[in-house]
């Protein structure tokens, strides 16, 4: 039975998110059931793309990373994939309506890993709204259910949430992106004198996006809105640790949120969330 297979795809999906991140993975454990397979599908697909770049190392990376695009188009045409991970990113698509522009912009961004190390203003704005904003969109699509007027209302308030989780990554990885990959993302910042100030310059604007994200969650249906507001929250609880550390300790080591604390975070979330804070 083909349903065996479906299955076994989302399963995967779900199992290379709990892999990977926890952060997300709480969130999306909040999400409405109906929504979560959707959401663990589009996660897996970004997550293969992303390793394709940042860790086969030694393998043909720009072949690699064309196949998977080209593999994915036909799994979308197709409606089916011997890939699993494919095979359930192309139901989502299908079945939610998510653009192939989208996928495209996605794409773009991870192929500007493969030989970029340095950023200007245009190619970092490009480079987040590929690796970041459109994934938000990909998820609004999932969290709407094809209402087209809500999806247009809030796409730049979900694309804001996107942009923030990213450059807060960026941030906090700043130390493993330069030593590892030789990159920086942030447009015009050298490394050598990286300080406070320019670390102040960049935190501002996060707190922008992070801002402008958080109205868009206050305006997702109820079976979306409170494992979002989860992920925001846990972002903006790493964010703050990063504001309160001093620019040389970003560049020495990795801050993170503690498993314990990253539970008492959820379960103050939760409290909010049932009293109608937010």
């Amino acid at each position: 039975m083909k349903k065996i297979y479906d299955d076994l795809s989302y399963n995967l999906s779900k199992s290379l998110t709990l892999k990977y991140t926890t952060s997300f993975a709480i969130g999306i454990r909040f999400l409405s059931p109906s929504l979560r397979p959707a959401i663990y599908a589009i996660y897996g697909f970004v997550r293969v793309a992303d390793e394709i770049v940042d860790s086969f190392h030694g393998y043909d990376k720009e072949q690699l990373l064309d196949d998977f695009e080209q593999d994915c188009y036909k799994a979308i045409d197709d409606k089916i994939s011997t890939n699993p991970i494919l095979h359930c990113f192309q139901e989502v698509v299908n079945q939610y309506g998510i653009e192939r522009e989208l996928i495209s912009l996605f794409i773009r961004s991870m192929r500007m890993d493969l030989d970029k190390t340095e950023y200007s203003e245009e190619e970092y704005k490009n480079y987040i709204l590929g690796s970041a904003e459109v994934v938000g969109l990909m998820c609004l699509r999932v969290f709407l259910e094809g209402d087209e007027a809500e999806y247009r209302r809030l796409e730049p308030l979900a694309m804001s949430l996107g942009s923030a989780f990213q450059k807060i990554n960026f941030l906090r990885d700043l130390k493993a992106d330069v030593r590892d990959l030789g990159r920086v993302y942030f447009p015009n910042i050298d490394i050598s004198v990286f300080n406070d100030e320019v670390k102040k310059e960049i935190e501002e604007d996060i707190q922008k996006d992070f801002d402008q994200g958080f109205e868009g969650i206050k305006q997702l249906p109820k079976k979306a809105r409170f494992g979002v507001y989860l992920a925001y929250i846990y972002y903006t609880r790493l964010f703050s640790k990063v504001k309160n550390a001093p620019a040389e300790t970003i560049l020495k080591e990795r801050l993170r949120i503690p498993d314990p604390k990253k539970y008492m975070i959820l379960c103050q979330s939760y409290i909010r969330h049932q009293v109608n804070i937010l």
